[in-house]
């Protein structure tokens, strides 16, 4: 059964993501910032093109953001233009945004109040999970509306999972990030020990890769650390983006991320030698400059 639905903020993750919502068969109508990212998309896949977030909320079924931060979002939702205006009642508002788990409750709370609906949903499985429909979903709301969102959701991910009460999606994904920026960093000192030891890391990896060292970032980003190119997912800025919302929320409860934040200031290194946009494999570089 096709659904109405409204899609915004067409980025590397969302373009990709409301491609699988609409090959799916559903009525999509997308709105991006920059418009000639929509116009591009309705070329490509069948849509609607909206002039505003609110246009696109139109008589939606569902509702999809995947924007930058916590100042996009609102602007998306809650500001003049935005798709609090024109959600219809019981419509099912899901965002794939990584954001503070302050504002997710915020928003679940100002929908019930509007009679619609609001899951926090955001994805890991970078550029790559976007365009082959193969991402993780972890979300935060009501089990009744999960479970009636868990299909559609199911167009562009592989495992979707109800985490828990609004905001335990948001919270899930810092877990996320924390994990990654751990794993890549001891990845990226491990490479480059071998490297200067004279190894040939191919055969090590091969090795290592099928005992207790095992993980996707090593499947995944070992040949191209060693290759020196990091042009192949998630951007050192969204990931410092990601890390401060982690380390704030981690101020609020009590817990200790000595390690995060060691790495954040590494990150931010890499943004010093001009690697703002290179991927987050590329904490290698920091070791070998």
């Amino acid at each position: 059964m096709s659904c109405n639905v409204a899609f915004i903020g067409l980025g590397v993750m969302g373009y990709p993501m409301a491609g699988y919502i609409s090959k799916a068969g559903h009525n999509v109508t997308v709105y991006n910032r920059t418009k000639s990212k929509a116009e591009k998309w309705i070329k490509e896949y069948k849509g609607i093109l909206a002039e505003t977030p609110l246009e696109a909320a139109v008589d939606a079924d569902f509702i999809f953001t995947c924007v930058g931060n916590d100042d996009n979002l609102r602007e998306v939702t809650t500001s003049a233009t935005g798709i609090f205006s024109t959600a219809k009642k019981d419509s099912i508002y899901i965002d794939n945004s990584t954001v503070s788990a302050k504002i997710s409750k915020e928003l679940y709370q100002e929908a019930k109040d509007n009679e619609f609906n609001f899951l926090d949903a955001p994805i890991s499985g970078g550029q790559s999970g976007a365009e082959s429909g193969s991402l993780t979903v972890m979300v935060g709301g009501d089990e009744d509306i999960f479970k009636k969102a868990e299909p559609i959701i199911g167009c562009y991910s592989k495992k979707v999972k109800l985490i828990g009460k609004s905001g335990s999606g948001q919270l899930a994904k810092m877990v996320n990030q924390i994990c990654i920026a751990g794993l890549v960093q001891g990845l990226s000192e491990g490479i480059n020990f071998g490297m200067k030891a004279g190894l040939n890391m191919e055969d090590v990896i091969e090795v290592i890769s099928k005992g207790a060292a095992q993980s996707w970032q090593m499947e995944n980003r070992y040949k191209t650390m060693i290759d020196d190119k990091f042009e192949f997912g998630f951007a050192v800025d969204w990931m410092r983006k990601d890390l401060k919302i982690a380390m704030e929320e981690a101020k609020n409860n009590g817990s200790l991320l000595p390690l995060t934040e060691i790495i954040d200031k590494y990150y931010g290194e890499v943004q010093e030698m001009g690697g703002n946009r290179w991927d987050t494999s590329s904490l290698i570089r920091r070791l070998s400059k």
